[in-house]
């Protein structure tokens, strides 16, 4: 398959989707190759797929192949679709603000974004004026056309244009020939493929500008980066425009704030969390929660210190694969020393203390543990991406024949506390072998057999992900979505053959030899901070009443009832659970509303009718009304809320 001259005389066999298969001219482009079996092109395709591989509507077929058409309802056609958006965008800007320099335009998750080499940063102003720009080139339907250069040509023709970053980009290529489209009107170097013309982009919307370094390395120079989406219809963008808004609704760094729950200062540094005692609270009933299932299910809960010598991840092969991610070393008593990025290593050393037996196996290692790690101030983000972080961290050693049983009891027990928090909809995928790694591909076999199995022996369906795995092993890494439909990465089984090698790890075998163990990595949520940030976005800042800092708030109407309302938020706390009062001269609409405002779960109204009944008036969050309970019936009801771990109480804008 390639670009070809207008030769038609040969013939070749085009196999479609349903099977069929049909004799067509050699050189027919694509486009016209889908038209054939119903006579014209089927409606929304804007590529096409020959032999799995996407290429445009107007690349002519040389040789035998399999063909199928590309829309926008399809992974590929998503990226066709938007990376032709971003280089229309492109196109607007060079119009625009002709000493703009091109760099790169690629298609991301739900958008596309180009970085611009300009003097200063766009403004909303500036955006405004090129989605002007781009309304008129899409109406103006101009076709992408591909062509090919040699490397010098290219290297000649965008240095003319003072195209500085091209030239660059194609320097680092290894091909003799590199392709340009021409969108009529802008030529810009590409692989492709785009759509057949600018008017098939029908609904684009720029959202936003930033700095990006060039290449991601923070030592080049800052470019302006502008973000954007597309869609076929203008009812998609719509959605998804609306979709975005409740995204800002929900940030945890937003509600984080509002709630009172974190703080992140320049002056602690970036990167780093402060709980605040709200945030405190949701996470001592993670941990406690953690902790009392981690007990239930086999595991010893463990602790390890912050630091260890430097030697320690020497041996770990973390200063060898892992060395960019670790911050500088420290000098204590002429001995270097090392803040851990990961716990594995104290584990292992645990395994090592005592002599172990073929009896003692399965051994499983859970701790809390907070590690940290150098990531560039560029990729920081709230909880997402932290500097200092605790991992739910496991770390089992089992003999090879208990490998896929441990996998698959481990999936059970992340499947279990991932429903407790309210997520039931995942992706799961197993990671193979990467380029750099370590280990014997017969022990690659056999982990990666293992994990597979332990995920069909579940009944659970997964997919492949090529040379995704750590270099000391394959893994399963379990995506989890959230109630907007995003996809998170939290839970991850990794399986270690090269540690217990490293470490010279043995169990004494049935028979009476010295047998290698094999090790498990496993979190089930990630790290506390990530999960915490999740939940805070999945429950819009509404947490489950198990999880909420302030389970109900009991209202006096006036200050007659101040004492009574005191005396039923004393009796509740007494019974374990998390009330206040608000005793405050104030209307008691401004109260229900701060309550609400709060995500507390329950407000309980008393008036002088309540004082005398000996009962209160229970208002649920999102405005619903329970009525008048007494004391026991209101205490029951929160004890079966708590203990349930239900959603009871989370609002219904969900």
């Amino acid at each position: 398959m390639a670009v070809a001259s207008d030769k038609t005389t040969a013939s070749i066999s085009l196999t479609y989707p349903d099977g069929t298969t049909k004799n067509a001219p050699s050189g027919m482009t694509a486009g016209e190759a889908l038209a054939l079996p119903g006579g014209k092109l089927p409606g929304g395709v804007i590529a096409a797929l020959v032999d799995g591989r996407p290429v445009d509507l107007a690349c002519r077929l040389e040789a035998d192949a399999r063909i199928a058409p590309v829309t926008f309802d399809m992974p590929e056609g998503r990226e066709v679709y938007r990376h032709s958006s971003a280089h229309i965008m492109a196109q607007a800007v060079k119009d625009l603000f002709p000493t703009a320099k091109l760099t790169i335009g690629p298609p991301i998750e739900d958008g596309f974004y180009y970085d611009f080499a300009y003097e200063r940063p766009f403004t909303p102003e500036d955006l405004e004026k090129i989605e002007v720009r781009i309304r008129e080139i899409i109406k103006a339907d101009k076709p992408f056309q591909r062509s090919e250069m040699s490397r010098e040509q290219a290297i000649e023709f965008f240095s003319q244009r003072g195209e500085d970053y091209k030239c660059e980009l194609i320097r680092g290529f290894a091909d003799p020939s590199v392709s340009v489209y021409d969108q009529g009107g802008l030529i810009d170097l590409c692989r492709g493929p785009h759509v057949p013309s600018a008017g098939a982009i029908h609904a684009i919307k720029l959202l936003t500008s930033a700095g990006a370094y060039w290449r991601g390395d923070e030592r080049n120079p800052m470019l302006q980066r502008i973000y954007g989406t597309s869609f076929p219809t203008k009812e998609l963008l719509d959605a998804y425009l609306h979709k975005l808004e409740e995204i800002k609704k929900r940030d945890h760094r937003k509600l984080g704030k509002e709630l009172d729950l974190i703080s992140m200062t320049d002056e602690v540094g970036p990167g780093l969390i402060l709980w605040l005692p709200k945030g405190s609270i949701v996470r001592l009933q993670i941990e406690n929660f953690w902790r009392e299932q981690h007990q239930k299910h086999g595991y010893a809960l463990v602790y390890s210190p912050h630091v260890a010598r430097l030697d320690l991840w020497k041996t770990s092969g973390h200063t060898e694969y892992y060395r960019e991610n670790m911050f500088a070393t420290m000098k204590v008593e002429a001995s270097d020393y090392q803040l851990k990025p990961m716990n594995c290593p104290f584990h292992i050393m645990m395994y090592k203390a005592h002599l172990r037996s073929y009896r003692d196996l399965p051994l499983r290692y859970a701790e809390l543990g907070t590690v940290y790690r150098y990531e560039r101030s560029g990729v920081l983000h709230g909880l997402m991406r932290v500097r200092g972080f605790t991992q739910d961290d496991a770390h089992l050693f089992c003999r090879p024949d208990q490998l896929e049983d441990e996998v698959a009891r481990v999936l059970d027990f992340t499947f279990f506390v991932l429903k407790t928090f309210g997520f039931s909809d995942y992706q799961v995928f197993v990671s193979t072998k990467p380029e750099k790694a370590v280990g014997s591909e017969e022990a690659w076999a056999q982990a990666t057999g293992a994990l597979i199995a332990a995920l069909k022996g579940r009944g659970v369906a997964f997919s492949i992900d090529p040379g995704e795995g750590v270099f000391y092993g394959p893994k399963i890494d379990i995506k989890i979505k959230d109630v907007l439909g995003r996809s998170w990465q939290c839970s991850t089984v990794q399986v270690d053959f090269n540690n217990p090698e490293r470490f010279g790890l043995e169990f004494v075998g049935e028979d009476g030899h010295g047998h290698r163990p094999i090790m498990i990595h496993r979190a089930l949520m990630g790290s506390i901070e990530r999960f915490f940030g999740i939940l805070i976005e999945h429950h819009a800042g509404a947490f489950p009443t198990w999880l909420a800092p302030v389970q109900a708030v009991v209202i006096a109407i006036t200050d007659k009832q101040a004492a009574y309302a005191q005396e039923v938020a004393h009796r509740l706390t007494e019974a374990g659970y998390r009330v206040e009062a608000d005793l405050r001269s104030e209307k008691m609409g401004l109260k229900i509303r701060e309550a609400e405002k709060a995500k507390v779960p329950y407000m309980l109204v008393a008036g002088d009718r309540e004082v005398q009944d000996g009962t209160v008036s229970v208002r649920m969050r999102g405005g619903a009304n329970a009525g008048s309970m007494t004391y026991d019936a209101f205490r029951d009801h929160l004890k079966n809320d708590v203990e349930g771990r239900g959603l009871a109480g989370v609002p219904s804008e969900q």
